[in-house]
């Protein structure tokens, strides 16, 4: 008699084949639910860019804003300190002197006035 043959075993377990074609998603609201939340984060996003390009174009003007009025608040502060500095000056004596010498022909008595050219005419 032939004896039977043994099988022989290996220990190693098997690796198992994947399927080539694609298996249908476990649960089927998955995939509607996935495209929902990429709507949502869309949406959510092109809001926070508005915002963001919004809110810039806000602050550059309110920083051109800003500049006009430091300029006119450095122009009002000139005017005033030149005005300032005129009443001081005609606070004194000598300097109310000139102006009525240069601008109104004012003399004090005893005082004659030299003339280069002629003198002016009062018509």
């Amino acid at each position: 008699m032939i004896p039977k043959p043994i099988p022989v075993h290996n220990s190693r377990p098997q690796p198992q084949r994947r399927q080539s074609s694609p298996s249908p998603s476990p649960n089927p609201g998955a995939r509607k639910r996935l495209r929902l939340w990429m709507a949502f984060m869309a949406l959510f996003l092109a809001w926070a860019i508005y915002s963001f390009i919004n809110q810039s174009l806000q602050l550059s003007t309110k920083h051109e804003q800003l500049a006009e009025q430091q300029q006119k608040q450095a122009e009002t502060q000139a005017a005033l300190n030149q005005s300032q500095l005129e009443v001081k000056r005609l606070e004194d004596p000598e300097y109310i002197g000139q102006i009525a010498r240069k601008q109104y022909g004012m003399y004090l008595p005893g005082e004659k006035p030299i003339w280069a050219t002629e003198p002016p005419t009062n018509k």
